[in-house]
C-alpha cells in the first residue's frame, strides 16, 4: 500500500465516502455497512467521511453504531463538515458541532470541513465567522485537520484560498468526464490547489456510478484493456494525479468495496495506454446530451420536494434513455413515479428549492420538463 505523503496518518490513498450506503427499508443495513467498514479496515486502510446531511443523519450514527463501537479510536480517522442548512448564525455552529460529535460518538474528528462551498453559501460562511469559528476547534484539540469542501469554479476557489491561508486540504469533484467539462471545471480547480500547495481529497470519481455502466461503445475501449473494472478505472484515474490525497468512494455493497479494494490496495497509477482509452471514453461522452447529475440527492434529502418528486432518479432515468435508447429507461421511470406516492416530472411547481442546493448548479425544473415530454408526452 503506498504511503500517504500528505498526511502520514492516512493510511493509503483510497477512502470510504459514506454518502451512499447500504440500505434496508429505508434505513442504513448496519449487518451490510459492518461487513463493509471490517473489509475496509482490514485492507489496510482508515479513513471515513461523512456529514450530517448524507441520509437524514443516519450516515453519521451509522458511522458511531458500525465503526465508532466496534474498532478502537485510533484505528480509524473520521471526517465531518459544516453544511450550510444547519446553522443561521455564529453561535449555532458550536452547538451543532457538539451534537455531531455525540451523533458520530467521538471526542474529536481528525478533519472537518467547510461543506460544498460556492460563491453563494461562501457568503453566509464569513458572514457567521464560520471558518475562524471551526478553525479555533482545532486550537482546542477537537479537531485535527481544518479544510474545505467544494462546488464551484476556479475563480471562487482561487479566491477562499488566497482569503484563508489556514486551509490544510480542499475536496473537489474530479473525475474523468468533468474533468474539462466547463459547468465543473475539473481541472482548472485541481490547477487552483496545486497554486496554493493544497493537497486535494477526490469525490465523485465514479461520478455517482455514471462511470460503471457506461454506453456500449464506450465500455467496449475499457473491456479491451482487460484488467479492472469501469470504476476502478474511474478511481485509478482520479489517483493518478501527484497533489491527491486521497480518492473517496461511496459504496453500497460488499462487491463495490472489494473491487475498490483490489484496484487501490497495490495503486498503480494509470498508464499512457489507459490514459488514451480515458480519453477515448471521454469523446464517447461529449457526443451525448447527459444530465450531469451524481445522485448526491441534496435535492431530495436536505431540502424536502414538496410535490415528492424523486429527481435524481428520474434524471438516471432521462440518462439512460439517452445512452442507451432502449424500453429500460421508460420501465424504470414508472418504478419510480409509481413507488411510494412519488410525483412526476410533469408534478414540478417550479418553486426552485432544488436548485438552490444542488452542487452541480442543474436547471433543475426545466430539465424535469424535458423528462416529462421524454417519458409522458
Amino acid at each position: 500500500m503506498p504511503e500517504n505523503k500528505f498526511f502520514p496518518e492516512i493510511r493509503g490513498n483510497f477512502g470510504f465516502g459514506c454518502m451512499r450506503l447500504p440500505m434496508k427499508d429505508g434505513e442504513v443495513d448496519y449487518p451490510r455497512f459492518c461487513e463493509m467498514t471490517d473489509a475496509f479496515l482490514e485492507a489496510g486502510f482508515n479513513y471515513f467521511d461523512t456529514a450530517h446531511g448524507y441520509i437524514g443523519g443516519r450516515s453519521e450514527t451509522a458511522i458511531r453504531d458500525c465503526v465508532v463501537k466496534r474498532h478502537p479510536r485510533q484505528s480509524f480517522l473520521l471526517t465531518d463538515k459544516l453544511t450550510d442548512p444547519y446553522f443561521k448564525s455564529q453561535q449555532d455552529i458550536r452547538p451543532f458541532f457538539e451534537r455531531q460529535l455525540e451523533w458520530c460518538g467521538v471526542d474529536h474528528f481528525d478533519f472537518y470541513l467547510m461543506h460544498a462551498q460556492d460563491k453563494n453559501n461562501y457568503q453566509k460562511f464569513k458572514r457567521c465567522k464560520a471558518y475562524e469559528t471551526a478553525y479555533g476547534f482545532k486550537q482546542e484539540g477537537l479537531i485535527r485537520h481544518f479544510g474545505i469542501s467544494f462546488h464551484d469554479k476556479a475563480e471562487v476557489l482561487d479566491r477562499i484560498l488566497t482569503e484563508h491561508p489556514e486551509i490544510e486540504i480542499v475536496q473537489i469533484q474530479f473525475n474523468y468526464v468533468d474533468y474539462e467539462d466547463a459547468s465543473v471545471e475539473s481541472r482548472k480547480v485541481y490547477e487552483v490547489c496545486e497554486k496554493h500547495n493544497k493537497p486535494v481529497i477526490v469525490m465523485e470519481p465514479v461520478k455517482g456510478g455514471s462511470l460503471v455502466n457506461l454506453p456500449p461503445a464506450a465500455d467496449a475501449i475499457l473491456r479491451e484493456l482487460g484488467e479492472y473494472s469501469n470504476a476502478a478505472y474511474a478511481v485509478r484515474f482520479a489517483a493518478s494525479f501527484p497533489n491527491m490525497a486521497m480518492v473517496l468512494s461511496g459504496m453500497s455493497d460488499i462487491s463495490q468495496m472489494r473491487d475498490n479494494i483490489s484496484a487501490m490496495r497495490d495503486f498503480r497509477p494509470l498508464n499512457e495506454r489507459e490514459f488514451e482509452a480515458i480519453a477515448k471514453v471521454c469523446a464517447i461522452f461529449r457526443r451525448l446530451d447527459l444530465v450531469p447529475c451524481t445522485a448526491c440527492r441534496y435535492c431530495v434529502e436536505e431540502n424536502h420536494c414538496p410535490k415528492e418528486i424523486l429527481i435524481p432518479d428520474i434524471f438516471a432515468a432521462l440518462n439512460s434513455h439517452e445512452a442507451f435508447h432502449n424500453w429500460n429507461s421508460k420501465f424504470y421511470y414508472e418504478s419510480v413515479i409509481t413507488g411510494g406516492g412519488h410525483g412526476k416530472a410533469s408534478d414540478c411547481i417550479r418553486c426552485g428549492k432544488c436548485e438552490k442546493v444542488c452542487p452541480q448548479h442543474l436547471e433543475i425544473r426545466n430539465l424535469l420538463q424535458t423528462a416529462a415530454k421524454a417519458f409522458e408526452g
